[in-house]
């Protein structure tokens, strides 16, 4: 799914290769694509949050290693 603003600055949603302009789409429809916007932003927000773990995981392991070695 894909929004882009052509002539005019009117908004188009791209959806499996056709195009639609969103404010000729029924209030239905654009209630669904204000929630597929909610639930992508939420997955980027989870998988940033991913990362961010995922590199204090791996500094706390860096962390838990070098005071190991200084107990040999």
């Amino acid at each position: 799914m894909e929004q882009k603003e052509v002539n005019n600055k009117k908004a188009v949603l791209t959806f499996e290769g056709k195009k639609y302009f969103i404010e000729d789409l029924p209030e239905e429809i654009k209630e669904i694509i204000k929630n597929l916007q909610i639930a992508d932003a939420q997955l980027k927000l989870h998988e940033d949050n991913l990362k961010l773990i995922s590199l204090g995981r791996n500094s706390l392991t860096d962390n838990l290693r070098k005071r190991l070695e200084r107990l040999n």
